[in-house]
């Protein structure tokens, strides 16, 4: 472990001399003093950390859960790494509340210290800094507790669980979350190891990200002895129970979901056999899934050792579970080699999807594969078809906005298509020798596209040259949109899909007429995706419904596909339904867009309302999504329109 720690803490020093100069040369106010313009030089925008004159190496959690009160509470004790010599340290806080705060002195005793909370910035939060009375003071202790509601934590009463006996509580840190519950360095580019003691009532399990060990009925204590980004520290409680899938695998779940989710992830084992076989040793010890309830606001997070997992992937049938792949492909691509700054996010979403369609190829096959590059191509085409061009960039500007803007079909697949287009040019076996090196010459670090830039050229362009150009990678990087020299996917799987659609749509068969029966979800996804946005009669419509009961259909995905389908057409016959689908997911990507386009329509009450009453199930960054949608009109607005 001391050895670990002194590689990453002296990467990210060389890393902050080597790019801090021409990174950030224009960031700093003209008003500034040379100690604060030297403060605010910070490589990553959107922390108030100075985390290039010191860095946080551990943080040791000691915090009670209160279900009563909503709000974690407790210390945070924070062991320093001095890069230069120092008596300030800056902190990120979201809607936290000081205590107090203590730093050990040179006698080994705690003694008070004081500390400023400054004004929050809506995206930012507030910036903690603590005056030391001793320079390169080592340990500093600060006793808080976090608001109840933070935007990093979600609380549930026992209705809202699917045992509705007991509360449940769960973090979802990224990108910038985890301030609003741990006063931290909350950056990718500073990775530290943690700890954690938590006490919670009796009846109350406890998981975290790290190594877990029952102390009492009470308290948890947990480990993680990896360096990490403070996004990947996370924490979850409720009614949850475990079932093993093999000795380094196995699912947490609320007791009604376990026997499902066992079977719909017992490839899990496999899938982390394939991706270790492919990029190198699982180095994490464990790999188990946390099953969270319908209102997590995402696929899935790849929390180390512990991903947590949306049960909207729970099909029935594996349909789903390239998510799984994807989650535990982060091991390598995100946790392992870490994007520096939320600019960088490409090179942890395109590297992770394409290693999940790998893992997804060597499990499934082939055509499966293929037929997901096919889906996820033509939902980016949709999606491109909305972003400014600045967005369609892989390394984009984020600016003054939150990292969360950063998070759109683009770092994902776009940054996949790159990796494939390396991939074919340079062929299997090269390619797959490249990544793996990338792993593991990367490995615990965080890193930028300037450094993957540099290793790419050095380790692949110049090494077999006259394959790939410099400027061909400076137009997927740094371009907008899709170079057009990109050759797109194509699963021949979708012929016979598109064939009979088109056959359907010219009125020559009936829905009823249709050869489905060997089809799958994707192929069911193709059909409904590719069909007309507009001007699709209500008969039509009606008919595919009756033959194939989309409208409350239990599989997330064909759901999301039906209703955007029916909603785009006007097909308002699946409102009823869709209330009660929209009370019970609270998955953004599911979600969002379904009352984005009800609030374009003469249907923005109905939306509103059904928006209402489902709000208080939603996570905190669903709701204030959605709260920004439905606040500029009040409820009854005009209809004339």
């Amino acid at each position: 472990m001391l050895s670990l720690r002194r590689t990453v803490l002296c990467s990210a020093l060389l890393f902050a001399l080597q790019f801090l100069p021409c990174t950030y040369a224009n960031s700093t106010d003209a008003n500034s003093t040379p100690a604060q313009a030297e403060t605010q030089q910070n490589l990553d925008a959107l922390t108030y950390a100075n985390y290039t004159e010191v860095s946080v190496s551990h943080v040791a959690l000691v915090l009670a859960i209160d279900f009563k009160q909503s709000r974690l509470s407790g210390e945070a004790t924070l062991d320093l790494a001095w890069h230069k010599p120092g008596k300030e340290l800056i902190l990120d806080t979201r809607d936290l509340t000081i205590n107090n705060v203590s730093a050990l002195n040179t006698n080994g005793k705690w003694q008070s210290v004081p500390f400023t909370l400054a004004n929050a910035d809506a995206v930012k939060g507030a910036a903690l800094t603590i005056k030391l009375a001793d320079e390169d003071t080592q340990k500093v202790k600060i006793n808080y507790h976090t608001s109840n509601n933070p935007s990093g934590i979600q609380w549930l009463p026992p209705e809202q669980t699917q045992g509705k006996q007991l509360p449940f509580m769960f973090s979802q840190s990224q990108a910038i979350h985890a301030r609003s519950w741990i006063p931290l360095q909350d950056t990718p580019a500073v990775r530290q190891t943690y700890s954690a003691t938590i006490t919670a009532d009796k009846a109350i399990t406890v998981v975290m990200s790290a190594d877990r060990k029952t102390l009492s009925s009470t308290q948890t204590q947990f480990t993680m002895p990896q360096a990490i980004p403070a996004y990947l520290i996370a924490i979850a409680a409720g009614h949850l129970q475990f079932v093993p899938l093999d000795t380094i695998s196995g699912i947490w779940a609320e007791p009604e979901l376990l026997d499902k989710a066992s079977k719909e992830f017992a490839d899990t084992p496999e899938m982390i056999n394939i991706a270790a076989k492919r990029y190198g040793d699982y180095r994490w010890g464990r790999y188990d899934l946390l099953i969270l309830p319908p209102s997590f606001p995402y696929g899935g997070m790849e929390n180390p050792r512990l991903s947590f997992i949306t049960p909207t992937v729970i099909a029935g049938d594996k349909s789903l579970v390239s998510l799984i792949a994807h989650e535990l492909a982060h091991s390598w691509s995100g946790n392992l080699v870490t994007n520096a700054t939320w600019r960088d996010l490409w090179l942890n979403e395109g590297f992770t999807t394409y290693v999940e369609n790998r893992i997804m190829e060597d499990l499934y096959g082939h055509d499966r594969a293929l037929m997901e590059q096919t889906i996820g191509y033509s939902e980016l085409l949709a999606e491109l078809a909305e972003l400014t061009p600045g967005d369609s960039v892989l390394h984009v500007d984020l600016g003054k906005r939150s990292p969360d803007d950063a998070f759109s079909g683009v770092p994902y697949v776009k940054g996949q298509l790159l990796l494939i287009f390396l991939e074919q040019k340079f062929g299997r076996e090269r390619f797959d020798a490249f990544v793996k090196g990338y792993f593991n010459h990367f490995a615990f670090q965080s890193i930028t596209t300037a450094q993957f830039r540099e290793y790419l050229s050095l380790n692949l362009l110049n090494k077999y040259p006259n394959v790939v150009t410099e400027a061909e990678v400076d137009t997927w990087i740094e371009g907008q949109g899709l170079p057009s020299f990109l050759v797109p996917p194509n699963s021949h799987a979708f012929d016979d899909v598109d064939a009979q659609r088109q056959t359907w749509l010219e009125g020559k068969l009936s829905a009823s007429d249709l050869k489905t029966g060997t089809w799958t979800v994707h192929q069911w996804l193709r059909f409904i995706n590719e069909m007309p946005r507009v001007n699709l009669n209500q008969a039509k419509l009606a008919e595919l419904d009756k033959a194939f009961h989309f409208t409350g259909t239990g599989n997330s995905e064909i759901a999301f596909a039906w209703y955007s389908l029916a909603l785009d057409n006007g097909y308002y016959a699946v409102l009823p339904a869709l209330k009660q689908h929209l009370t019970h997911i609270g998955r953004l990507r599911l979600i969002l867009p379904l009352y984005q386009t009800l609030a374009s329509t003469e249907h923005y009450d109905w939306a509103k309302s059904a928006y209402l009453k489902a709000r208080s199930g939603y996570h905190p960054q669903t709701q204030s999504s959605l709260d920004m949608m439905f606040a500029d009109k009040p409820l009854e607005h005009q209809h004339s329109r």
